[in-house]
């Protein structure tokens, strides 16, 4: 599913530049960043919708110095046009701040119903649905214990698991049902009180009454604010979002007799290769999490509306292939072939999981996009957990082994506090597996039909990084993928402070050793490191 876990709201959980051998690059001002006083203040709102963009030194906000690489490396310059594919749930291609960066297929016209560029696939003028019409699906362990595979060897690990997910799963839906009819029942009667619908924390704070039930309500609204939402209104809004998420979790991710998939294909028969079609929007509001991911990457650069994405030059070919549930590894493997043979130069794959009964057939779709050049940017995943003692899936290698290509890039996600909580509590880390750093807790971008919200996950780190490997093809397309990928490890800011692993205060580690890097992407040391390796 979209990035292991999804991060749903979590205020209820307490209820520098040299590697490789690379010469130093003498002209960026950053070789002190750890000198660079911590902040751990909360952003503006302006620059909460921006953070990732901007630069540790000026504003000491630990973003990846694009502004910056833009107004004095690339002024005046002009990049080729980059395709990037992402490989995710459907992405509304008509968002007004996406609409001018699309992909679109050339060698095909449009609804004649032909396969006219003869790649297998008819009328795919902006991408590919590997879907069809579903999106909720189940988990593979779900499916493993569906099928009754007594003789797969992690079917007694799966069993044991579902058991413990399914339960806390249930028991979380109720949880916050009752937290919703809480929040909603002191909503009410305030509201008949104060004869409004809004009213501030202050307003509450200030009440003094006799009244037992209007006391209640005081008291449910105090404990809302305390969980740090600002009115009622918007916790019932977070606390609706909570009963979703646990919901599709009960009623498909865990349930054994659910079928979600639509397309009439066995998934695990690896020679039917075309079936789908080509839309690749979202099937409902809520399947957003594509239309974000594009919009960190792609969101049309100072045009006035909503936010700015990370790269210029850039086309988004959209690849459905994630669903509300684990992704197929058929569907995962045929999404990196089609973009791969398309033309994409690079790929986000901001999805993953902990069972993979094809990874093999992944792994050498991974290769295969390597041997055409195709630089894939991976999220690490969000269990908080060291992936070099676990397998996650999609991966370049099996446990700690050699790569199947050197052009894929596992991102971790950083928060915009420079200091003790600059890891995000949720960010999958390893000292092998994950290759650097970029920002993903509270990240800003596109939702579908013309909205936008904040997202947190590796889901949103990598498409940062991917942007990033987006401008280095663009300015400088003489570089190979793994040319970027190294570019974008070697450039990174460097950080040695001790940091929380995993959100528990008592675990800390140098950052340093919680990725190969041990850094940070950094657009504008990125830049002026690809113009030295270009030469």
């Amino acid at each position: 599913m979209n990035c292991m876990k999804s991060i749903i709201p979590i205020l209820f959980a307490s209820i520098l530049l040299a590697g490789c051998g690379a010469a130093a690059v003498v002209s960026t001002p950053v070789s002190n960043v750890d000198n660079t006083p911590p902040k751990e203040m909360p952003l503006t709102e302006a620059q909460s919708h921006r953070w990732g963009l901007l630069d540790l030194q000026k504003d000491t906000i630990p973003g990846m110095s694009v502004d910056k690489a833009y107004a004095e490396l690339l002024a005046g310059k002009k990049g080729q046009t980059v395709i990037v594919a992402v490989i995710d749930s459907g992405i509304d291609i008509d968002h007004e701040d996406l609409n001018d960066n699309v992909w679109v297929n050339t060698d095909e016209i449009p609804n004649n119903g032909k396969d006219d560029d003869n790649n297998g696939f008819v009328d795919d003028i902006h991408g590919w649905n590997f879907l069809g019409a579903a999106y909720d699906e189940q988990l593979e362990l779900t499916r493993l214990l569906a099928s009754g595979d007594t003789s797969n060897p992690r079917f007694s690990e799966a069993s044991a698991e579902y058991e413990e997910t399914r339960s806390g799963a249930e028991s979380s839906k109720a949880r916050y049902e009752q937290i919703f009819q809480m929040a909603s029942g002191a909503q009410e009667a305030l509201s008949n009180y104060f004869g409004k619908a809004d009213f501030t924390a202050e307003e509450v704070n200030a009440l003094e009454t006799t009244d037992e039930t209007l006391s209640q309500s005081i008291n449910a609204a105090k404990q809302m604010y305390g969980f740090g939402f600002g009115t009622l209104t918007e916790a019932m809004d977070q606390l609706q979002g909570g009963i979703d998420y646990y919901s599709d979790q009960v009623n498909y991710n865990f349930n054994i007799d659910f079928r979600g998939r639509k397309t009439g294909d066995n998934p695990d028969d690896f020679s039917q290769t075309h079936y789908g079609d080509n839309n690749i929007k979202p099937v409902k509001k809520s399947e957003s999490h594509g239309t974000h991911v594009a919009g960190i990457i792609a969101a049309e650069r100072n045009n006035g509306i909503g936010m700015d994405g990370v790269a210029n030059n850039v086309k988004i070919m959209a690849v459905r292939a994630v669903p509300n549930g684990d992704e197929y590894d058929k569907d995962v493997a045929l999404a990196i072939r089609y973009a791969a043979d398309n033309g994409a130069k690079v790929i986000n794959t901001s999805f993953g999981k902990y069972y993979s009964p094809h990874s093999d057939k992944v792994r050498e779709a991974i290769a295969y996009a390597g041997s055409k050049d195709v630089l894939i940017v991976n999220a690490a995943g969000n269990e908080g957990a060291d992936i070099d003692t676990v397998n996650v899936f999609p991966n370049d290698t099996f446990g700690t082994g050699p790569e199947v290509s050197d052009t894929f890039l596992t991102v971790g996600s950083i928060t915009s506090s420079y200091g003790t909580k600059l890891v995000s509590s949720f960010s999958n880390y390893g000292a092998t597996n994950v290759d650097v750093f970029a920002p993903g807790s509270g990240v800003y971008s596109t939702t579908p039909e013309n909205e936008y919200d904040t997202k947190s996950g590796t889901s949103m780190a990598s498409p940062s990084a991917a942007g990033v490997a987006a401008l280095i093809r663009s300015y400088y397309p003489k570089l190979s993928a793994s040319e970027v990928k190294h570019i974008l490890m070697d450039s990174g800011l460097q950080i040695n402070r001790e940091v929380i692993v995993g959100g528990d205060p008592n675990s800390t580690s140098s950052f340093v050793k919680l990725s190969r890097s041990g850094r940070i992407v950094n657009a504008y040391n990125a830049l002026v490191l690809a113009a030295q390796r270009s030469k």
